[in-house]
């Protein structure tokens, strides 16, 4: 299956001034920001364009329980995931499963967008938290 860079997120302390960084200094463009509060997501998000290609700035909400907070605790702020688009996330699934890939539990979700997005197990990816995901009944 064709796999296609969707996304780079990054973990950022602030929000505001990571957005002010990317829109005045690599001349981005704000598509969105909001919050989001579901369990194991806890940030807020800022989706920047760059030249056609997709950043999302991502700031813990929860400094207790957001994988975000916990990711900057320990390897600190910049590149927390790679994210890639698929086809089909369902035949994705099954061909990681096939390859012996694992993947994160409980991290399958649509996010506000209608994007549906897993996260593979960074034990199976050398390190890199990498996402896939789909946009169902978009093309």
């Amino acid at each position: 299956m064709d796999k296609k860079l969707d996304h780079i997120g990054i973990a950022v302390r602030d929000i505001e001034s990571s957005i002010h960084f990317y829109m005045n200094v690599l001349s981005g463009k704000l598509i969105d920001c909001y919050t989001s509060e579901v369990i194991g997501v806890e940030s807020e998000v800022a989706i920047i364009e760059v030249n056609g290609e997709r950043i999302e700035l991502l700031a813990p909400t929860n400094n207790t329980t957001s994988p975000i907070a916990r990711f900057i605790k320990q390897k600190g702020k910049g590149v927390h995931h790679i994210a890639y688009r698929v086809e089909n996330l369902d035949q994705a699934l099954d061909e990681l499963k096939e390859q012996g890939i694992r993947i994160l539990e409980g991290t399958l979700r649509t996010n506000k967008h209608g994007r549906r997005l897993i996260y593979l197990n960074p034990a199976d990816t050398e390190g890199t938290i990498i996402e896939y995901c789909d946009y169902p009944g978009q093309s």
